[in-house]
C-alpha cells in the first residue's frame, strides 16, 4: 500500500505543508504511522480523507464542523445536513452581496448624473436609493389609475371622428380634469426634493412644483434654505416631512 509524506500529500491535494501539519494538530488528519526518523506517513485512506477535508473547507465548513463530521458514526448524513445549511447561508450572503452591488451601481449612476459631488452628495444619494422603491410605487399608482382615463380618451376621440359621438369626449373631459388635479395633489404629497448645493431636503409649494420644468428624476426649483434655483433631485417624502 502506498505511503505519502507530508509534502507529497500536500502536493496531491494542492495545499501547503503547513496546512497538512495544522490538520494533524487539530486531530482531523492524523498520519497512519511515523517513520523511524519520526516523519509523518499517510495512507491511501488518509489521502481520501484529506480530499474530503479540502472539499469541505472549499465550501466554507469550519474546522470545528469538520471535526464534528468525522466524530459522527453516520458521516454521510452529517455532511448532507451541513452542506444544506452551508448552501442556505451562501444564498443569503449572495443575496446580501447582490443588494449591496445594486446599491453601489445605483450610487454610481446618480453620481454620473450630478455636475459635481462631495461627501454630502453621497449622503443625498444614499437617501435617494433607500426611498427609491417607495417613489417607484407612487409613480406606478399614478400610471395604473391613469390607464382607464387614457382608454376613455382614445375611445371618445375615435368615436367622435368615426361616428360623431362628441358627448363621450365631454364625459372624458369631466373625468380627466378631476383625475388630473387629484393625481397631481397625490404626487405632491408623496415627493420631496434635495438641493444639490446645500443638501437640504424640502417640499416646495404646489404651484411651484406644478409649473416647474422637470425631467423624470429632477425638477427646477428654488431651495428655501440657500436660495439656489436649479434642478433639484426628486425623492420620496417621509411621513414627518409630509406634515410640514
Amino acid at each position: 500500500m502506498s505511503k505519502y509524506t507530508t509534502g507529497e500529500i500536500a502536493k496531491l491535494c494542492g495545499v501547503s505543508v503547513r496546512t497538512v501539519q495544522y490538520y494533524d494538530d487539530r486531530k482531523i488528519l492524523i498520519p497512519s504511522e511515523l517513520s523511524e526518523g519520526g516523519r509523518r506517513l499517510y495512507s491511501e485512506d488518509d489521502l481520501k480523507r484529506m480530499h474530503v477535508i479540502c472539499f469541505l473547507r472549499e465550501v466554507g465548513i469550519s474546522i470545528n464542523g469538520i471535526s464534528e463530521i468525522f466524530a459522527e458514526g453516520d458521516t454521510a448524513k452529517v455532511v448532507s445536513v451541513l452542506l444544506d445549511q452551508q448552501k442556505k447561508e451562501l444564498c443569503r450572503e449572495m443575496s446580501d452581496c447582490q443588494s449591496k452591488l445594486a446599491l453601489i451601481e445605483g450610487i454610481q449612476r446618480e453620481l454620473g448624473a450630478l455636475e459635481g459631488f462631495s461627501v454630502e452628495s453621497i449622503g443625498d444619494i444614499a437617501h435617494i436609493m433607500k426611498q427609491k422603491n417607495k417613489l417607484k410605487r407612487t409613480r406606478w399608482t399614478m400610471v395604473l389609475t391613469g390607464i382607464p382615463v387614457t382608454a376613455l380618451q382614445w375611445t371618445s376621440i375615435v368615436l367622435w371622428i368615426t361616428s360623431g359621438l362628441w358627448w363621450l369626449f365631454v364625459i372624458w373631459a369631466c373625468v380627466a380634469i378631476p383625475w388630473g388635479i387629484g393625481v397631481s395633489v397625490y404626487y405632491f404629497k408623496h415627493v420631496a426634493y434635495i438641493c444639490p448645493e446645500c443638501h437640504e431636503v424640502f417640499k416646495p409649494r404646489f404651484r411651484e412644483v406644478f409649473w416647474a420644468y422637470h425631467t423624470p428624476r429632477m425638477r427646477r426649483l428654488t431651495c428655501p434654505k440657500c436660495g439656489r434655483r436649479g434642478m433639484c433631485i426628486e425623492v420620496y417624502a417621509e411621513k414627518e416631512r409630509n406634515k410640514v
